[in-house]
């Protein structure tokens, strides 16, 4: 990793704080080193590359210079019981940047539970993970990858960038906006009833609302209809015989697939 940069007030977002490196390991990484050295919170890594990118379920993530690495620390979040639908509010704002980024409106849909998908190839990655400190505080880190000038050919799902797309975006003016818009989320997020203008929000550009997929768990696969997202930010699966099924947390396919 290189030298710590210079600290300094997040674009568009003056309430945190923003540190740039070169290159380093992993931004999430990072960002818990600095937690178990007492930061407060609210801060934001951005990385001009990674040698250990992460997605979910420990996948690597390739991150060659030009795309967006950028991770934010929070510490103590509240509402704490409702944490889990941070990730949500974070690809509602990701989501946000990029339109805003690219000049566009509603260039992307979101695939439960975070993925930014354009013509169904997907643009970005979000990882949250949690850590309690030794001091009792709790770590919130959530990261965030986009694909601003290139992707990778083969993965587990079809893939793309903003450049290939046709929009010249680049990581910094991207990381600005995305500053800007998860500060938005978060204010909202941590009123009492603001998770409901996040799904709102969130359903509103949904992949495969009313569709039937696949859903690939630790333990099984689930075909259904996806009719819904509920209050907690869950998938609903409409079965065959006419019951639901609801999903916590899994991987999302097409049938095909």
């Amino acid at each position: 990793m290189t030298a710590q940069g210079l600290k300094c007030p997040a674009p568009g977002a003056p309430d945190f704080l923003y540190e740039e490196l070169d290159a380093v390991g992993s931004t999430n990484s990072v960002c818990f080193e600095r937690a178990r050295a007492g930061h407060p919170g609210n801060l934001w890594i951005r990385a001009h590359t990674q040698s250990e990118g992460r997605g979910r379920r420990g996948r690597d993530w390739m991150s060659p210079e030009g795309n967006l690495f950028a991770s934010v620390l929070l510490i103590d979040p509240e509402p704490a019981d409702r944490i889990a639908e941070l990730p949500l509010a974070a690809a509602v704002a990701l989501a946000e940047a990029v339109d805003k980024a690219a000049g566009t409106l509603q260039l992307v849909s979101l695939k439960w539970p975070n993925d930014l998908l354009v013509g169904g190839a997907k643009l970005s990655g979000i990882l949250l993970e949690a850590e309690t400190l030794a001091d009792g505080r709790r770590t919130v880190v959530i990261g965030f990858g986009v694909n601003c000038v290139s992707h990778p050919p083969l993965t587990l799902y079809q893939a793309t960038d903003l450049r290939s797309l046709g929009f010249q975006v680049p990581a910094d003016r991207l990381f600005a906006s995305l500053a800007e818009c998860l500060a938005e989320q978060l204010n909202r997020w941590q009123k009492p009833d603001g998770f409901e203008s996040i799904r709102t929000a969130w359903l509103s550009r949904a992949a495969h609302l009313g569709k039937e997929i696949t859903v690939r768990t630790a333990r099984e696969e689930i075909t259904g209809i996806f009719a819904d997202m509920d209050a907690r930010g869950y998938l609903v699966l409409k079965q065959e015989d006419g019951g639901q099924r609801t999903v916590y947390a899994g991987d999302v396919f097409l049938p095909e697939a």
